[in-house]
């Protein structure tokens, strides 16, 4: 797999259900990634990433996923399972998102603290019926860093895939992706067209409370 096209088109997000596609997949990102780090990404890698070229983890046991999904009462989504079962979490991430989790550390999105705090701040200024305090409620966040990634389980698709979002709460906007590949892959895509700098288009990204006037669209 490439990141381009002999075009230049980034192709669709692949699909990737073993192991073996996730590591082909994810070592492609690496390498992406590596290139295309800005200073502030540099600094924060290890040695050893730079070394291996890899910016993943030692894949998880089965014995650990199914904790995961014991603690948390749902069988996760085809593909993330694969994922976590390929490389137990993701260090180095194109955007404003710095790590996808082990399977020990995703949760629900209400139990973490940046999730609690977030959906604390959307009660004070909507009502139960909101669409983005709903899906906050409901979701299992999967990473973080400014923003967010999470998974719906009501909206579960033919394939088994939940629905993804990229929620970024310095401007209250969420962005929905059919399932966890896709949204992975979007980073990829920023990674190619940016350059790897993080995008920083109306002013400093620097704090994770939803502006008032964003919550409740």
């Amino acid at each position: 797999m490439s990141g381009t096209s002999d075009s230049g088109a980034v192709p669709a997000a692949p699909v990737l259900t073993t192991p073996q596609e996730w590591r082909k997949y994810l070592r492609e990102y690496s390498e992406l990634y590596l290139r295309t780090a800005d200073e502030y990404q540099r600094r924060a890698l290890e040695p050893e990433q730079e070394a291996t070229r890899w910016m993943g983890h030692e894949p998880a046991a089965e014995e650990a996923v199914l904790s995961a999904e014991q603690r948390l009462g749902v069988r996760f989504p085809p593909m993330l399972r694969s994922f976590l079962l390929t490389s137990n979490g993701w260090s180095g991430v194109g955007g404003w998102v710095d790590l996808v989790y082990p399977c020990e550390r995703v949760s629900w999105m209400r139990d973490t603290d940046g999730g609690s705090d977030l959906i604390g701040t959307y009660r004070d200024f909507s009502d139960e019926d909101d669409e983005y305090l709903k899906l906050f409620q409901l979701s299992l966040e999967i990473a973080s860093g400014e923003d967010f990634w999470l998974l719906d389980p009501t909206q579960t698709g033919p394939d088994g895939e939940w629905a993804a979002y990229l929620y970024e709460p310095k401007y209250g906007e969420l962005e929905e992706f059919a399932g966890f590949v896709e949204l992975f892959h979007a980073s990829w895509r920023d990674m190619e067209t940016s350059g790897g700098k993080r995008p920083v288009v109306r002013g400093a990204r620097s704090g994770a409370e939803p502006p008032l006037d964003a919550v409740g669209e």
